[in-house]
């Protein structure tokens, strides 16, 4: 993936002296037989773990074959806001800093590598690196670590460019393992992960989840969003 060579830095990157990392992000996941919708907003201190979130919930939907609309997503703005402050220790990054800078090292953690030989190796893969991409910031370097571990996932292929549902453009991969298909945007200058959608078949097959990363960054208090996105 000759994209990570050429991951361009964001202004967020030299934010480093701010307390808080900031994450905005709108998800679909399966829940049995429903699909549930949020959009979270988290502020995690970095330095005790401490923090808040700001969730807003729509009604799940019935069954698994729910296809997330753009027009979807403007409903978050009026639904029902719900904050929940943590104590010190309750927001745990997804990984402990500072994160591996050798992408082989960084895949061994994100997934076991004795489990490289089975079939659900690369779906626990991509997992992971979405489970990163959505639980703490990444920074420049970071981003490029994460672009090699992608690279080195089996069967994972390059679709040309995609758009996600919040109407961003960036360069599409696709994967298809375990009998799941997971389509990855990337923003094509910054190497950010835009956006995850799986779909798995078999018996109940449908959504797995569908996860929109709409902002990241660095902010001075647990209120203040660093900038605005679509």
């Amino acid at each position: 993936m000759t994209l990570a060579g050429n991951v361009g830095s964001t202004p967020a990157d030299a934010a480093t002296g701010l307390p808080y990392t900031y994450l905005h992000t709108q998800s679909w996941t399966r829940a049995t037989n429903r699909i549930t919708r949020t959009d979270l907003q988290r502020w995690r201190r970095d330095a005790d773990d401490s923090g808040r979130e700001v969730t807003r919930r729509l009604p799940d939907v019935p069954g698994l074959a729910h296809r997330p609309t753009p027009a979807e997503r403007h409903r978050f703005a009026s639904a029902r806001k719900t904050s929940t402050p943590y104590l010190a220790g309750d927001l745990k990054a997804y990984l402990a800093e500072p994160l591996p800078t050798d992408a082989t090292v960084l895949a061994s953690v994100l997934a076991p590598r004795e489990l490289a030989g089975e079939p659900a190796y690369p779906r626990i893969l991509v997992h992971g690196v979405t489970g990163l991409a959505t639980h703490q910031y990444l920074n420049q370097d970071q981003r490029r670590t994460t672009l090699r571990v992608l690279a080195a996932v089996p069967n994972i292929a390059y679709q040309g460019e995609r758009t996600d549902l919040a109407g961003r453009t960036g360069l599409g991969f696709t994967l298809t393992a375990d009998g799941s298909t997971t389509q990855l945007i990337i923003n094509p200058d910054t190497g950010e992960l835009l956006s995850v959608h799986e779909q798995v078949s078999g018996a109940r097959s449908g959504l797995f989840s569908c996860v929109l990363i709409l902002d990241r960054g660095h902010a001075a208090n647990d209120t203040e969003t660093p900038s605005t996105q679509p």
